[in-house]
């Protein structure tokens, strides 16, 4: 299980491109990476996770970390490139209420959560 996480800054924007599964094997890299601009005064963050085809609560906590990370440095974080199952995981989560997730609909229902 690989992941890769690749970032791109565009208009003041830090685009996170995550593309492989996030479990507990590679959380550890994703939180690594995303710790380099977590503590970043006004950041604007977006994580692509078109390329996620499974994420455990793991990957979750993650997030919420580094949500949290954003928020307290008066930041912003998107998320964009969520599929059905990652968007029904963000949901049932409460999640989904909370952060700005914008999903796209690619009807990979059979993916795994």
């Amino acid at each position: 299980m690989n992941l890769l996480v690749e970032l791109v800054e565009e208009n003041s924007v830090q685009r996170f491109k995550i593309v492989g599964e996030i479990d507990a094997f590679t959380a550890p890299k994703l939180k690594e990476s995303l710790a380099s601009v977590g503590n970043i005064k006004n950041i604007q963050v977006e994580l692509d996770l078109s390329g996620v085809g499974y994420m455990d609560s793991t990957g979750l906590g993650i997030f919420v970390g580094f949500y949290k990370a954003v928020k307290a440095n008066e930041g912003h974080m998107k998320i964009v490139g969520v599929n059905t199952r990652l968007k029904r995981l963000f949901e049932i989560t409460g999640l989904a209420e909370v952060m700005d997730i914008v999903t796209e609909e690619s009807g990979d229902a059979d993916a795994t959560v």
